[in-house]
């Protein structure tokens, strides 16, 4: 999962940049409709890095910044059959780690990571991923994206991890005008529909990883293109 670029947004005519705010009511149902057709599309969408536990799922997650969730899958099949819990991580040790994941970006800080947070989780949870915000992201390499994601997955918290895709997305469809992620973040959870936030982030990023992605965007096949404010950008292209 590639981390978000802090792109400028949109500015209004006076040359200020758009504060995030309330959603209009017309904006709402926008959204409404963009999100019951990815329901229709895809009911029951699913993260692509594969896991088998918590503990799994929060490793894959740290390890996928900066990187693709297919080159994360292809170094975590063979790690997590040597070590998929945390006792057994710790004991297989930091240079291992490392053999293991050495194809993905910033392997050796990502190894250091996975058996820091591996101690902690032996030592202050009991072996266990503890399904709160704040205990997450005070462990080694876990941000707020990665604690997002953990969290939604898991069923803990409705949240939407915003990464380059999610970030693409918002913006092409107007959802946001944030500049940063954080911001992206807030505006999603305000326009989404309750019930659907817990598979927004799934949609949004499935949607930017094979649909709209960043540099050809396939409108012409996009099931929201007429949604879009910023379709008559690309179709014509």
């Amino acid at each position: 999962m590639r981390t978000a670029p802090v792109n400028s947004p949109p500015r209004n005519k006076a040359g200020r940049t758009p504060a995030s705010g309330r959603p209009s009511p017309k904006a709402k149902a926008r959204a409404a409709e963009i999100f019951a057709r990815f329901a229709e599309a895809t009911a029951e969408p699913k993260t692509e890095l594969e896991y088998s536990s918590p503990y799994t799922l929060l490793v894959a997650v740290s390890l996928s910044a900066q990187a693709t969730d297919v080159s994360v899958n292809r170094a975590t099949r063979e790690l997590f059959k040597a070590a998929a819990t945390p006792d057994a991580m710790a004991a297989l040790g930091e240079a291992r780690v490392s053999d293991f994941i050495k194809s993905i970006g910033l392997y050796r800080t990502k190894a250091k990571n996975v058996i820091a947070l591996s101690g902690i989780l032996i030592d202050r949870h009991g072996g266990e991923v503890p399904l709160d915000r704040a205990a997450l992201e005070a462990l080694p390499g876990v941000g707020r994206k990665t604690a997002s994601v953990v969290l939604n997955e898991l069923g803990a918290e409705p949240a939407i991890a915003v990464d380059t895709h999610v970030f693409r997305v918002a913006h092409r469809l107007k959802l946001s005008r944030a500049p940063t992620p954080e911001g992206v973040e807030r505006d999603l959870m305000a326009i989404t529909p309750p019930p659907l936030r817990t598979r927004a982030h799934h949609w949004l990023i499935l949607h930017g990883r094979y649909t709209c992605v960043a540099r050809r965007p396939k409108c012409a096949s996009c099931l929201i293109a007429d949604l879009c404010p910023s379709r008559a950008l690309f179709l014509g292209a």
